[in-house]
């Protein structure tokens, strides 16, 4: 048996929660485990009734089934996030990454694959709340005031939880905003997805990788492909981007550009060996065959095999060249 949630300050109202589920059953176990924890909690069995109960009930958070009857969970968040943003834990029944994208485009700010454990949603709508008490905080640092984090023609404004990239606005989620916010404050560090569930999620038992692929992926597609670069098995990091504007200031990206030559035939030129010094030919040597004469006896090559380079042109005789030298 849980105890009431040990996270919530003492003479504090109790966490309103509600549940839009069709399914009975999941409805019943999830109302008496958070009940457990002491937490209000409202259901609804249908996407009409979710979005009223929402409107009604104003909660603290919400659990909201992607299928449902009437419209779906994807038509919900859109309605409830239109109206006052709230944070939102989808379930889903299928282990669909398209399902999940779509569900963070439209306001969702994590999501769970069913079967689920009932610990681990508890433990994922705690954290949620966690960080929406930290995006509510109203007094920021004089350093967070004073500093925007700028990389290139991205700017992240830390107090105002806003980010420009080009200058155009990109609307994130609570949730994109801190992991990207997390990723900024170690530009170039690869960090693994421990960590970030971790430091984003407040989740540091998560078994599972695909929340922070998700929400990396949601990123990507509201601020450029080039912006998190993946470390296959390990984790990700945040790609400075480049400013086109100094890139332009600079006069291009030639040699001019660069503070190089201006003119190619200035440069000097490198003592390149002869033809006659080197042993790689100019043209690839062709091929020996059965009908040429030398090399060959009674129709089986004798003579030295010719060799590949890497590049997998053939360099000529695998037996001992002359060194190539500079003159």
């Amino acid at each position: 048996m849980s105890t009431p949630d040990q996270n919530a300050a003492p003479g504090t109202a109790p966490v309103r929660v509600v549940v839009i589920e069709d399914e009975l059953t999941i409805t019943r176990a999830i109302t008496d485990r958070l009940t457990a924890e002491g937490w209000e909690v409202t259901t609804a069995p249908d996407g009409p009734s979710g979005v009223r109960a929402v409107t009604e009930v104003r909660p603290d958070v919400v659990v909201l089934d992607v299928m449902l009857p009437g419209f779906d969970g994807l038509e919900v968040c859109r309605r409830i996030q239109a109206d006052e943003p709230v944070p939102v834990l989808m379930l889903t029944a299928r282990d669909d990454e398209t399902d999940m994208l779509v569900g963070l485009g439209v306001g969702a700010d994590d999501y769970m694959t069913k079967p689920f454990s009932m610990r681990e949603l508890v433990a994922r709508l705690k954290a949620l709340l966690r960080r929406m008490r930290r995006v509510g905080t109203p007094a920021p640092s004089e350093a967070e005031k004073q500093d925007a984090l700028e990389f290139g023609d991205l700017v992240i404004d830390r107090a105002g939880r806003r980010v420009m990239r080009a200058g155009a606005p990109a609307h994130l989620t609570p949730t994109e905003f801190d992991l990207l916010l997390c990723l900024a404050n170690a530009p170039g560090t690869v960090l693994t997805r421990e960590q970030l569930l971790a430091d984003v999620w407040d989740w540091v038992d998560a078994t599972g990788t695909r929340t922070v692929d998700s929400h990396v992926k949601a990123l990507r597609r509201k601020l450029g492909s080039d912006l998190v670069r993946t470390v296959h098995g390990v984790g990700y990091a945040l790609e400075i981007p480049e400013d086109p504007e100094a890139g332009a200031a600079a006069g291009g990206t030639g040699p001019d550009a660069a503070g190089g030559p201006s003119d190619l035939s200035s440069m000097p030129t490198p003592n390149l060996p002869d033809d006659d010094s080197c042993p790689l030919p100019r043209t690839a040597p062709r091929l020996p065959t059965a009908g040429s004469r030398s090399g060959w006896t009674s129709g089986r090559w004798t003579g030295s095999a010719p060799s590949r380079s890497s590049s997998g042109s053939w360099w000529g005789p695998a037996s001992p060249s002359p060194r190539c030298s500079p003159r």
